[in-house]
């Protein structure tokens, strides 16, 4: 493991950048709400959004309905769910295929899938408005909340502070005992081994990705407000939300009825519990009506939810990431890549796209959402596939010529 670490630690010095954060259209545009019981939250017709429809959007949904359903086929993907929304409406939510390859059961916009490190957006957000609620400041210390937390240099983890984890900045190798998570070890467990490891940098001045270290945001919630990470993203984002089917345990994953099954190519596989120790960086569960409420909430049309600061801060680009830049090859014009709080923010030709990625247990998933214009996507696979990397950049390159007047293609398989 050892071995492991010090030749990432190698690639990563030459790849890594030193920066000084900027300010991006992504920043500039977007009070904490009685609780609300996640059932009494009205919610859209979800069956209705599974059409077009005729409204302003409907030439757009059309075509991008018709180019998905071509690549889902050309990909051999078994299932997917997709849903857009403009502004504060949800205006297409759709499920394509069966939720396992050989069985009957169709996705729908409810259909629960594991999301991976989308589940790092989530954090992001609660830990800002957090920050807005008076619980704790970002600059504050990692060991104000979780004493126990060491590195290789005592004197750089008395620095580390809560933006640094979020913002995969504490200066360690990429990836660092990513492994024993899946191994099933705790965040608590790892992190003691953490002295361990080289540091490859000063805190705050490497782009260096993690799931341990991010993960330890969990452990410092819960001294800070006197909960688990669990009971408040539930209290704070998914119950006010009225995100009903998500949540960020196995169980709740495999007992509803509802859900989503893994695939190695269209074999269907079983799902694990890997990264529900580890809940920050990639343990959430949800469907794609859950991330329409959640896309509402980032668009900024749900202040009573997160306030528009701390969209802005958890949004506000912290350092480069463009060791990552292979990661954009298909956007377009791709100018810059950045990391904020558990958040990428892209500059390519359509302006500055708030986005992430995640992957765990054979899921994948995709959310990307341009804030100056009020439009957001999220994309949810079961099987990992390539078409995960293009969708994304294919339908912003559609709703770019839909904003511009230009015809759009009802497909075009040629572009994936």
């Amino acid at each position: 493991m050892r071995t492991t670490i010090l030749l990432s630690a190698l690639t990563l010095f030459c790849l890594g950048c030193q920066n000084t954060p900027r300010e991006t259209s992504a920043v500039k545009n977007s009070k904490q709400a009685p609780s609300r019981e996640r059932d009494a939250v009205l919610s859209p017709d979800w069956n209705a959004l599974a059409t077009p429809g005729q409204g302003p959007m409907a030439t757009l949904l059309n075509a991008y309905d018709r180019y998905f359903t071509d690549a889902m086929q050309k990909h051999g993907i078994p299932g997917a769910a997709v849903v857009i929304v403009q502004d504060n409406t949800i205006v297409f939510c759709k499920g394509y295929g069966t939720r396992a390859a050989g069985k009957n059961e169709m996705v729908d916009g409810s259909t629960v899938f594991r999301i991976g490190s989308l589940s790092k957006g989530f954090a992001g957000v609660l830990s800002a408005q957090l920050e807005q609620d008076s619980i704790w400041h970002l600059y504050d210390p990692v060991q104000r909340y979780f004493p126990e937390f060491t590195l290789r240099d005592p004197a750089q983890a008395e620095r580390i502070t809560l933006e640094h984890l979020l913002s995969q900045t504490s200066g360690l190798p990429y990836h660092t005992f990513t492994n024993m998570i899946e191994e099933g070890h705790d965040t608590r467990s790892i992190a003691r081994m953490m002295p361990e490891v080289p540091i490859l940098a000063p805190e705050g001045k490497l782009f260096s990705y993690q799931n341990v270290l991010f993960s330890i945001i969990g452990e410092c919630i819960r001294p800070a407000t006197g909960m688990t990470y669990a009971e408040v993203l539930e209290q704070k984002i998914f119950r006010p939300a009225g995100m009903s089917t998500a949540s960020v345990t196995y169980e709740a994953m495999v007992q509803n009825p509802n859900h989503a099954m893994p695939h190695k190519g269209r074999t269907p596989i079983k799902i694990n519990d890997h990264y529900y120790n580890s809940a920050p960086a990639g343990g959430i569960n949800a469907s794609a009506a859950d991330m329409g409420m959640w896309l509402r909430i980032l668009l900024g049309h749900q202040p009573d939810i997160v306030s528009k600061d701390a969209l802005d801060n958890a949004f506000r680009p912290r350092i480069r990431s463009q060791n990552e830049r292979r990661r954009f090859r298909e956007w377009p014009g791709h100018k810059e890549a950045w990391y904020a709080l558990g958040w990428r923010v892209l500059e390519c030709e359509y302006g500055d796209i708030v986005c992430h990625s995640g992957s765990v247990n054979e899921y994948r998933s995709e959310i990307a959402m341009n804030r100056h214009d009020g439009i957001g996507i999220c994309i949810l696979f079961n099987v990992s596939t390539p078409l995960a990397s293009s969708c994304m950049p294919e339908f912003f390159r559609r709703y770019e010529d839909f904003k511009n007047g230009l015809s759009l293609p009802l497909t075009n398989l040629s572009d994936y």
